[in-house]
């Protein structure tokens, strides 16, 4: 869990992730979206059922990961093959984030929340190769 950022990047600006402050939910809005306590909330992370980062010296996690009232079905699955690909929190989610037109929607974490799921996994699962 990425715990600090840098003081020139603790804007968010340059970070991946999304870069619009309304897009990051704060731990407990998140726990408030999908109806748990905040304490689940901070244990889904601990399993990597989701991701948070710092930003703004806050732990926050991207709003497009939280689909209605539920995590996106595919995500805790890749955020284990980055982790055991080792990737970090920061580096997962500019795995996530990183461009990319062979994927609709342009990113991995947009295609987790459509079609091309097994797609993404795929590709993080060949990662660790």
């Amino acid at each position: 869990m990425t715990d600090s950022v840098p003081a020139d990047q603790a804007s968010g600006a340059g970070l991946p992730g999304p870069t619009d402050p309304a897009a990051w939910l704060t731990l407990p809005d998140v726990a408030e979206r999908l109806d748990l306590n905040i304490s689940k909330v901070h244990q889904m992370i601990r399993d990597r059922e989701l991701i948070a980062v710092r930003r703004d010296g806050v732990r926050r996690i991207p709003a497009d990961l939280v689909a209605n009232k539920t995590v996106l079905k595919h995500l805790p699955g890749v955020l284990n093959l980055l982790t055991d690909a080792g990737y970090d929190d920061e580096e997962s989610l500019a795995w996530l984030y990183a461009p990319d037109d062979t994927l609709p929607g342009g990113t991995a974490a947009t295609a987790l929340g459509g079609d091309q799921a097994r797609e993404v996994k795929r590709r993080a699962q060949a990662l660790g190769f």
